[in-house]
Parts: C-alpha cells; structure tokens; sequence
C-alpha cells in the first residue's frame, strides 16, 4: 500500500509540475468569477458595475435558476466536459509513452510491485488531473450559486464523479493508444478523433430521433413548396399557394413507411451507440439533476399542436434513458479497454 501511494503520489508531483494543471485552474477559477459579477434585477442583469436592460431580469427566472443554469450549460458541457479535457487530455497522454520509452519504467519494475498494479496506479495518477480541476470549480459554483443565487446546492458537487468519468472513458483508450504505439502525439490524436466520432454518432443518434417524432406527427420539417415566384422552403408548413396547396397537405401527413424507416435507423444508431461512452448524456445527467424540467404547452392550431407533441416525445426519449444504461455500459467500455491496455502493459518487454 505504501508503494502505491508513492506511486500516486508521484504522478501528482508530475501533474502539478505541469503549466497545463495551473492554466486549467485559473481559467476555471476566472470562469467562476465573471459569473459571480452578474446579478439579475426586476430590469435586467447587472455586470459589475454596469446596469443592462434586458427581457432576461429576475422576473423570467430567479438568480438561483440563473446561477444553476450558467454552470450546468457554460461550466459543465462546455468549459469542464470539452475546454478543460482536451487540455487534461494534452496533459495527460504523455504519462504512458514516457514511462516506456524513456527507461523509467526499470525503475518501478525492479521494485516488489506487480504491472498490473504499477499500471493502474498511474492510471488514477492521471485522472487526479481532472477530478482535481472539477473539485475546486464545484467549490466555487457552490459558493456562488449559494450567496449570489440564494440556494445552497450540494447536488453541484454531482459534477466531480461525472465529468472525471467523461474524462476516464477517453483517457482509457488514449492510455491504450499510447502503449501500443509508444507515441505521445499518435495517441493523442487519435484519441480526439475517437472523441469525434462519439459526437458523429449523437449528432446522428438526436437528428434520428427529431426525424422519427416529427415524421410519426406528420410534420415535415424539410417540406418544399413551389408559388408563382418559384420554390421556396418553408420549416414545418402545411399551407402555401393556391396552386400547391394539395400537395402540402399531402406532405403534412407523412407516410407510415417514411415514419418506420426513420424508426429503424433511430434504433440501430442507438444500438450502435449502447457499445461506445456516451460523453454527451453523461454530461446532460447533471441538467436533469439540477435544474428543473422545462414547462411545455400546446399550440394554438394544428400544426403548433403536432410539433408539441413531438417536442414531447423527444424530452420523455431522453429522460428515459436510465443512468444505468448511460453510465453503467460507458463504464463497462473503459473497463474492456483497459483490461486490454493493462494486459499488454503486464506482458510486454520493455
């Protein structure tokens, strides 16, 4: 136990050692600030020392809403779930490569310590980085959000175990990455295209989804209609010139094949994406534990109607994926990878 704690703690000392691990804390650091400088008023919003006029005023939502939506929708899916691990990221691929390449790892395996844990160590050495950054930023947001909002939320502390589970899954194939090709920058980019195709696949999963809605309302979001000027497109429309009238009410019905056909595709992208992490619902767990669910209602004609009903629909989608399928199969690719990582780290001559 002694050994590993050294071994942790060394990896601390390296990470801290590190201008990213400092950059990273005081733009988060600043980050908290700016939002602690806006209040809301019965007029508007208040920054520092400048009043702003604005439909957005404490009579729209109250200061604790606004706090709780800035740090869920700014600090959490942009700054900690993107900004912040691409430079853990940065930070972090090289701790692999170097022990190997660099003969340092002679000096942990002469010791009474086996690989695999030699391995796995370094591994948690490496996720300090972030869970380290997300801690004093919960901090802060909980700080603030409390004497500025009004609301003390310890929920806001949710945010640790999330986004260091966001960075777990892609560190866990970058660590893969760098032990099979010993490079630094190899594993690093191809990590971040990993990433990319996991956002491929959400974009396609959520645009899937809006067409399988829309299509089982009748609502065709993409409808072409022609007048006497020509074709013009027009976003869910059911009526247009006399003369193309019939064909849009024809369109506004869509049929049960196109409906089924999008259906289908919708599940085998979900499926598909059952295997893989999901960074972007990990994320979006914290939307649906903090903040409250959005107020909808229905529109004044039929059209309105049918694109409530599907906007409904695709809220109580996403709502029903449960925390066990979006962390539970997540966790269960980055255990494969590094079992796998750890296997070849254990067997291989260094």
């Amino acid at each position: 136990m002694t050994q590993t704690l050294a071994i942790l703690l060394a990896a601390y000392r390296n990470l801290n050692s590190r201008k990213l691990f400092w950059i990273t804390l005081v733009i988060s650091a600043l980050g908290v600030l700016a939002f602690a400088m806006i209040g809301l008023n019965p007029r508007g919003f208040r920054l520092a020392f400048w009043q702003i006029d604005s439909p957005l005023n404490s009579d729209f939502m109250t200061p604790s809403e606004f706090y709780k939506g800035a740090f869920v929708h700014v600090g959490i899916r942009w700054w900690l779930s993107v900004g912040a691990i691409v430079l853990a990221l940065v930070s972090t691929a090289g701790i692999f490569p170097d022990l190997i390449s660099s003969g340092a790892i002679d000096l942990y395996v002469c010791r009474p310590i086996s690989r695999w844990r030699l391995f796995l160590t370094q591994y948690a050495g490496g996720l300090l980085f972030v869970a380290l950054q997300v801690t004093v930023f919960s901090a802060a947001s909980f700080l603030v959000i409390g004497l500025r909002g009004g609301s003390w939320e310890p929920r806001v502390f949710l945010a640790i175990p999330l986004v260091t589970c966001i960075f777990s899954y892609l560190f866990a194939v970058c660590v893969l990455l760098g032990i099979v090709t010993r490079s630094t920058v190899a594993s690093l980019l191809l990590t971040l295209l990993f990433w990319f195709m996991l956002f491929g696949l959400d974009a396609a999963d959520g645009f899937a989804l809006l067409m399988k809605a829309t299509t089982k309302q009748g609502v065709d979001l993409f409808h072409v209609q022609s007048d006497t000027g020509g074709a013009r497109a027009t976003f869910g429309g059911e009526s247009g010139s006399h003369g193309s009238r019939r064909g849009s009410r024809a369109a506004a019905v869509a049929p049960p094949a196109e409906s089924s056909g999008w259906e289908t595709a919708y599940h085998l992208i979900h499926g598909v994406r059952t295997a893989v992490p999901k960074t972007a619902e990990t994320a979006d767990l914290m939307n649906r534990w903090l903040l409250r669910a959005p107020n909808l209602s229905g529109g004044s004609n039929q059209r309105e109607n049918r694109l409530f009903a599907a906007q409904k629909e695709i809220i109580e989608t996403v709502n029903s994926q449960s925390v066990g399928w979006i962390l539970g199969t997540s966790l269960a690719f980055e255990a494969v990878v590094l079992a796998w990582a750890a296997w070849i780290f254990s067997r291989r001559d260094f």
